[in-house]
């Protein structure tokens, strides 16, 4: 069992109590995944496009599935149907995986990182963060990178606003900037 996983039925009982829940099924937590990319500029170049499919592939462990456009876009050259992006879904024991990868490995590898803004949890209590840089995650090589390409990482919770999404994220560790004032 993934040690994040673990934390979190550690933290069940606390959470329970600092929401002032009924149940322990009230108690939030982690339903799924998503990692998206958007091919941007690269959407002609089939060598970038599978260079992304394949890093995508390894951070997640999973095969990608292709986001088409649902209408055209002239300005854009964008035709209905044409792929514009990549995305991953995770759940279960991947999902716990890739969690406890993202908050001991992946987030101290980001440059000059300094913690989470409070903001990244929306106000459904799920959490969502974009890296500018793929080479932040540890399967990734820098000596083998031609073009870098940014990351989008969605966290959907079962959370009913932000304070319990935010708690169940501070109680998983997740690293938060603290408030200055």
């Amino acid at each position: 069992m993934a040690a994040i996983k673990e934390q979190y039925l550690a933290a069940v009982p606390k959470l329970k109590e600092q929401l002032k829940l009924e149940n322990v099924s009230a108690v939030p937590k982690i339903q799924k995944v998503t990692l998206n990319v958007g091919l941007g500029k690269g959407l002609k170049d089939k060598a970038y496009i599978e260079t992304v499919e394949k890093t995508i592939q390894r951070i997640s462990g999973q095969k990608p599935v292709f986001t088409k456009a649902r209408k055209s876009i002239a300005s854009f050259k964008i035709r209905e149907g044409m792929p514009i992006g990549l995305k991953v879904t995770l759940r279960g024991p991947r999902m716990y995986d890739f969690v406890e990868k993202l908050v001991n490995v992946t987030f101290p590898r980001v440059r000059d990182f300094r913690g989470i803004s409070p903001k990244s949890v929306d106000s459904a209590g799920n959490f969502n963060y974009g890296f500018k840089e793929h080479i932040a995650f540890p399967e990734v090589s820098t000596t083998e990178v031609d073009r870098l390409h940014g990351l989008q990482v969605t966290i959907t919770t079962s959370a009913k606003n932000k304070e319990q999404g935010r708690a169940l994220f501070d109680a998983l560790g997740f690293p938060f900037i603290k408030n200055q004032n």
